[in-house]
């Protein structure tokens, strides 16, 4: 499992990219416990957008070598997924979100 709240494979990340190997997150959106935080709602809210797509946008910008698959079963909340994919989060928007997990 690695998400904003899951950062145990910070590590891992860092090095697979190095070698240039990819990284598929599991349960990137938090998976039976859906992310849920102030700060991740702050972002949200500052950029008009839906908090898991700031999620996804951060797990985007964490490292050009996570790849993301995330499940859904609505087309709403893939409306909100595909959505991430187009944010850019600013240096401070990321370091807000980044505390999150550490």
């Amino acid at each position: 499992m690695y998400n904003l709240a899951h950062r145990q494979d910070d590590e891992l990340i860092d090095a697979l990219a190095a070698d240039g190997i990819a990284y598929v997150p599991f349960f990137p959106l938090g998976g039976f416990t859906p992310l849920q935080s102030s700060a991740l709602s702050t972002v949200a809210t500052r950029l008009g957008s839906a908090p898991m797509s700031v999620a996804l946008a951060w797990l985007l910008q964490r490292s050009p070598n996570v790849l993301l698959i995330p499940g859904t079963s609505s087309v709403a909340h893939l409306r909100e997924n595909i959505a991430g994919a187009g944010l850019s989060l600013s240096p401070a928007d990321v370091a807000e979100l980044d505390r999150i997990g550490r």
